[in-house]
């Protein structure tokens, strides 16, 4: 029950910094944002591997519940450009959280007799893309402007070369691409606190 509870802690604690630190820009392509959600993954995974698929559920149920909570706090903020939160990034958000950390537990209840890297890593590895995938594409692509016809995204949407280096592709392409590698960079780093916490907390049990 202990772990239960830190898990649920440290979930809502990484949801909430993630709202808030993804309003401050790191470099071209990232946000403050994109470092620390990442973490949301690591918490899954230790409470998965110490408690079961069952308990990570109710700790991805708590960080979803409290980012639409963070959402809607965002869309009653009106920065320079409108709203913080839109309804296309709330919806976007709201479901890449849910679909990937809920693939998340699957896989990792599928690996979790393997080695004892294999399973935080590659359900890490294959949710983030997932998550990537989604949220980008319902917040930003012009082919969903459907769901918030009034959401102006051609800042999004205008063409630039990808990553400014490559060819030309809408510029919320290099911002997915460039999250998504901050992703992938990240499940390898979350490897060593993963160990060592499952260390540290497997000992206290004993």
């Amino acid at each position: 029950m202990r772990i239960l509870l830190r898990g649920v802690v440290a979930m809502a604690a990484i949801v909430v910094a993630s709202n808030i630190l993804v309003q401050y820009p790191l470099g071209t392509f990232l946000t403050w944002g994109a470092i620390s959600y990442p973490f949301a993954f690591l918490v899954t995974d230790l409470v998965n591997r110490l408690e079961g698929p069952s308990a990570a559920r109710r700790v991805v149920f708590v960080g979803f519940v409290t980012g639409i909570a963070c959402s809607f706090v965002g869309t009653r903020i009106v920065g320079e450009f409108g709203p913080l939160v839109t309804l296309r990034i709330a919806i976007g958000s709201g479901l890449a959280f849910l679909c990937a950390q809920l693939l998340d537990i699957s896989v990792f209840n599928r690996l979790r007799k393997g080695n004892w890297w294999m399973a935080p890593l590659v359900s890490t590895l294959v949710s983030s893309t997932l998550d990537t995938a989604i949220f980008f594409t319902i917040a930003f692509s012009a082919a969903l402007t459907v769901l918030e016809p009034g959401n102006d995204v051609s800042w999004a949407t205008a063409p630039m070369p990808l990553l400014g280096l490559g060819p030309e592709a809408p510029f919320w392409v290099s911002l997915a691409i460039g999250d998504w590698l901050v992703k992938l960079v990240m499940a390898l780093v979350a490897l060593v606190p993963f160990r060592l916490a499952i260390a540290k907390l497997t000992a206290k049990v004993a």
